[in-house]
């Protein structure tokens, strides 16, 4: 074959070869992030009134339920509480967060991070306060029980305070926010253990 068909057929060769062009994928892998803040801040209004902790008396004892609290796990780093009092002298514990299920309570088996029982008829109030992951706290409300309702869960607000100055550091207690980054995150200081193993 002469040797100037063999330029053509080259030529040629490469014309009809497929191209291939260097692409940049719009594509990028999804991080799950947790819903703002503001959504929180929401539900905790929401629930004020019905009680961001609910009390149900039980087989003898007196339960407080701190389930839809709870259910702001991911956007706290403490549950701030006291009994009889409005010292804030206890924590409850947090469940650690899952960015996939940020509204759920989280997975135990024990009642840890659902509800503390005392003895019967003695918690007349509690007072609540939420730190959010930013350590800045809500308004502090204080609950009493419901009256005549037996067994069911209930709360009814007695008194609201503002806090008397910006909250302070959340201390010890670590963020659920810095355990779905990578930090330590996790439980919270525990308040009291609830009795009994089961639950109610």
């Amino acid at each position: 074959m002469p040797r100037h068909h063999l330029g053509w057929i080259a030529v040629a060769a490469c014309l009809l070869a497929p191209t291939v062009f260097a692409q940049e994928s719009d594509e990028e892998e999804y991080k799950v992030q947790l819903p703002d803040v503001s959504i929180y801040k929401a539900m905790l209004d929401a629930n004020k009134t019905t009680g961001w902790v609910q009390f149900r008396n039980f087989s003898g004892k007196q339960l407080v339920y701190f389930t839809p609290l709870q259910t702001m796990h991911c956007r706290l780093s403490e549950i701030r509480y006291s009994i009889n009092s409005d010292a804030l002298d206890k924590r409850f514990p947090l469940g650690k967060c899952n960015p996939h299920i940020p509204f759920s309570i989280p997975e135990t088996d024990t009642v840890d991070y659902v509800y503390t029982s005392f003895p019967a008829g003695s918690v007349e109030t509690i007072a609540v306060q939420a730190v959010w992951d930013d350590g800045a706290g809500s308004e502090i409300v204080i609950y009493k029980p419901c009256e005549g309702v037996g067994e069911a869960t209930c709360a009814q607000i007695k008194t609201i305070k503002k806090p008397k100055r910006p909250t302070a550091e959340p201390g010890a207690a670590a963020s659920p926010v810095d355990a779905v980054n990578g930090g330590t995150g996790g439980r919270v200081t525990a308040g009291p253990s609830p009795a009994g193993t089961g639950r109610p």
